[in-house]
């Protein structure tokens, strides 16, 4: 297989970035040669937080973090890829097929609206991940914004599913077609998992009801950044 290098700061990851990466991915193994903060200039979100972004993304096969944008070290590299090279939709987000893995484990669901996407959802989906296989059931945009109001939300719901769904810690991301607190009822109905889980912001007395009603599995995990990174809401980077 090619080995195949993409070079950049990939600081505020969006949608775009993660296209990117799926399109080289499709060329050959893709490496990522990740700026250092040095390199990159000033950049919103320090080094320690774009590696562990970058690494995340199941298109990735590496990650190495440089000081200079053609250091590839020891790889020996087939073909380089930016978006300069690719010409790609930046309306484009195709489903992401369900992350292939072993079966037989248990099914762990989770919902929100995972608007501006941050390490913190990562975190919490790589904690979830540890339970079983993780579903992700993102609020459609009408409910967002029934639930949150105009203004809300900031990415539409393609857009949304495409950047968790491509998070490898993610088994499968679905839109949720129901309304109100529980909109991912009928989700949930279909998928029939084993536990539902949530933080501690996320944690309603409609979703306990819910699980004690359905026999499921109600676990709530604190809200705790991965070791040595910023604590990160998606309300708070709306005026980041």
């Amino acid at each position: 297989m090619k080995q195949v290098i993409v070079s950049a700061s990939f600081d505020d990851l969006r949608s775009r970035h993660i296209r990117l990466l799926e399109e080289a991915s499709k060329l050959g193994q893709v490496h990522v040669l990740l700026w250092s903060d040095k390199l990159a200039g000033n950049p919103k979100f320090p080094e320690a937080e774009r590696l562990y972004l970058v690494q995340a993304v199941r298109y990735v096969s590496s990650v190495r973090l440089v000081d200079d944008p053609r250091d590839t070290g020891q790889l020996k590299p087939d073909l380089w890829v930016s978006e300069n090279d690719l010409k790609l939709d930046s309306d484009d987000f195709p489903v992401p097929p369900p992350m292939p893995g072993p079966t037989g484990r248990k099914k762990v669901v989770v919902t929100g609206c995972y608007d501006w996407f941050h390490s913190g959802h990562v975190r919490f989906f790589e904690e979830v991940s540890q339970l079983g296989d993780l579903y992700v059931c993102i609020g459609n945009d009408a409910n967002v914004r029934l639930l949150k109001g105009e203004g809300h939300p900031l990415f539409p719901q393609e857009e949304r599913r495409y950047m968790v769904g491509s998070i490898r810690y993610v088994k499968q991301c679905l839109i949720n077609t129901g309304t109100g607190w529980m909109d991912a009822a009928p989700e949930i109905d279909r998928l029939k998992p084993d536990i539902y889980a949530v933080n501690e912001d996320g944690d309603r007395p409609e979703k306990r009801e819910f699980c004690a009603q359905h026999g499921l599995q109600y676990v709530v995990l604190k809200r705790t950044p991965k070791e040595g990174l910023t604590k990160r809401s998606s309300t708070d980077l709306r005026g980041f």
